[in-house]
């Protein structure tokens, strides 16, 4: 049975990389079929609407967004849309897969991290309060109910997908009644996984021991501003945001996009990596049931970077955006 989902166009370089991954989607034979909006500042200049009331109805529709970068206008008011679209819709879960290719030479070669970062809450939630002119204080909030799914779902993810170990990030030697309650429910869920090896690693040193030797990590899951930093160091030991994917899950709602920014400067350039946003919506494929396509798609694009001869500009090459999508579609 074919899939509708939605699909943000976004701003910046969006459009392109959207009907690029469109184009591989296609030829991969995915059964879905699309409902796309223009979203975005662009869209707020048209129309006076961010997010158009027919995208939101789609979305609640169709329960499933592909969704690329979008600009939030700066100095007028508007909170994220990507915090905004998390909160509407309770996409509590952000999963961010940080996996090395043979054929992007970093500093390590075997990095295999899932992110599991809570999307709701934390500082994230924008609760600030001016006490003078020059004092201002941001409510961090930390929930059970927030921290136990989050905390579960990495547990539940590593025993599914045979990984050996989660550790739980956190501040908890200062911030010992919030961090301290997400580190509490962390070891009370652990009792629950035997079968899995749990630790726990403050902030700062799973920093320093990421940029020393990732393969001590497997699964990390933490609150929403730790899970923001973290997830982007570890796109930096794989070569980048441009190799990033991400899903953003809630009970009823998913939404997959890229993670990086709508980069405005090379927008229309046709030298954009659509890499980060065809994995994420490879993630799509997996959470409707077709993996088979989206491991095609996976294949494809590894074989394409391995022969080094078609890469864009970010990947050290000089191909456009359309010629790196025509060869993955080769290899299809």
């Amino acid at each position: 049975m074919t899939k509708t989902v939605t699909v943000f166009k976004g701003d910046g370089i969006g459009p392109e990389i959207v009907s690029a991954v469109m184009r591989i989607l296609k030829c991969a034979e995915a059964n879905l079929d699309y409902e796309c909006f223009e979203v975005g500042e662009a869209e707020y200049e048209r129309n006076g609407k961010l997010i158009p009331d027919e995208a939101y109805a789609s979305f609640e529709k169709n329960k499933v967004l592909l969704k690329a970068p979008i600009t939030t206008p700066i100095g007028k008011g508007f909170r994220s849309l990507n915090v905004t679209l998390r909160k509407k819709y309770d996409l509590y879960a952000n999963i961010r897969p940080a996996k090395s290719n043979a054929a992007v030479i970093t500093p390590f070669a075997n990095v295999d991290i899932v992110t599991f970062r809570e999307n709701t809450e934390d500082l994230y939630v924008g609760v600030e309060e001016k006490i003078d002119d020059n004092t201002v204080h941001a409510i961090k909030i930390i929930t059970r109910t927030a921290s136990e799914r989050i905390i579960r779902d990495a547990f539940t993810y590593a025993r599914t997908h045979g990984r050996q170990k989660v550790t739980c990030v956190h501040k908890a030697n200062i911030m010992k009644m919030s961090d301290g309650l997400f580190l509490d429910i962390f070891h009370e869920i652990a009792k629950e996984y035997p079968d899995i090896v749990h630790e726990d690693v403050i902030v700062d040193a799973v920093c320093m021991k990421l940029v020393m030797d990732p393969t001590q990590f497997d699964v990390l899951v933490m609150p929403n501003l730790y899970g923001d930093i973290v997830s982007d160091l570890t796109s930096g030991l794989i070569g980048g945001l441009g190799l990033l994917p991400s899903s953003n899950l809630g009970e009823e709602y998913a939404m997959f996009e890229a993670v990086h920014g709508s980069a405005p400067d090379i927008a229309g350039k046709h030298i954009a990596n659509p890499t980060a946003l065809l994995w994420s919506a490879c993630m799509m494929l997996d959470h409707l049931g077709q993996d088979e396509c989206a491991n095609r798609i996976r294949v494809a694009v590894y074989e394409v970077l391995a022969d080094g001869e078609v890469r864009t500009k970010d990947l050290g090459g000089n191909a456009t955006t359309e010629e790196y999508c025509d060869a993955i579609i080769a290899k299809l």
